[in-house]
């Protein structure tokens, strides 16, 4: 059992907590608690970790089964958790890595999400938790964006990140200029747009594009759109959350294609 916080393991899963750094250096990241742990495809768990506690409980030790693990100590647990109150199952798992290729291989009409440094956790994890609620077939991201292997991203996600794929690329327009030539047509949310979103074909390959939560699209970026569409809204609410924007726009795309 490991009883001490000063442990090389323990300092590892922290420093992987905190680090994009090291996330990024060591190709794993954290997946902390029941529901992501029953998530993520065994083959790709480097070293999992479970509370004392957890395995008192007859539940907690037919959920690990026959695995590998180390126990450890409650308070060194909560220690190495990210969470307020730590459900005693944390695991070190392999990242995932795809090309744009990869994506754009993929059968069926694309349905692209295109994000333009969204800097929230919670709103990276939640695009793609409905994003795959929607049927997308793939995330494209400048490096400017949230790292999607940090903690907050990934209790977002609920397992989203094991499904969904994704690429970061340092030249965005030069990426979006790719997706086009393979006839992916790019609509941007924008204040200059001409139709109501609703009122476009998404049954062909699609991109939404979806700007950072403050600036919006960068110039750059809403210049490579192909069409400028508009959310209309009531009251006095000039702009949705980019996470609702995004959903809006992908289940309406999600709709078209069920019809």
């Amino acid at each position: 059992m490991i009883t001490s916080s000063a442990n090389g393991k323990v300092k590892q899963v922290m420093n992987l907590t905190k680090k994009a750094k090291a996330r990024k250096e060591s190709r794993l990241f954290v997946a902390e608690g029941l529901r992501m742990f029953k998530e993520i495809p065994r083959d790709r768990i480097e070293n999992l970790f479970v509370s004392e506690s957890f395995l008192k409980n007859p539940e907690g030790r037919k959920v690990i089964g026959s695995m590998n693990y180390e126990e450890v100590a409650d308070d060194v647990f909560k220690t190495m958790s990210d969470t307020a109150t730590p459900q005693g199952v944390l695991a070190l798992v392999k990242q995932y890595a795809y090309t744009i290729d990869d994506i754009l291989d993929r059968p069926g009409p694309a349905l692209l999400m295109i994000l333009d440094t969204i800097q929230d956790p919670g709103n990276l994890g939640t695009i793609l938790r409905a994003g795959e609620g929607a049927g997308i077939t793939g995330v494209v991201m400048n490096d400017t964006t949230a790292d999607i292997y940090n903690p907050k991203v990934i209790r977002s996600t609920m397992g989203s990140v094991c499904r969904v794929p994704f690429v970061y690329t340092a030249g965005l327009p030069e990426t979006l200029a790719k997706i086009k030539k393979r006839g992916v047509r790019l609509y941007a949310a924008h204040l200059s747009g001409r139709n109501n979103y609703e009122k476009e074909d998404y049954t062909v390959d699609t991109g939404f594009l979806i700007g950072n939560e403050a600036g919006g699209l960068s110039d750059e970026t809403a210049a490579m759109a192909d069409t400028y569409v508009k959310i209309p809204m009531m009251g006095k609410v000039e702009s949705l959350n980019a996470a609702v924007a995004a959903s809006v726009l992908m289940f309406e795309a999600a709709r078209q294609r069920r019809n």
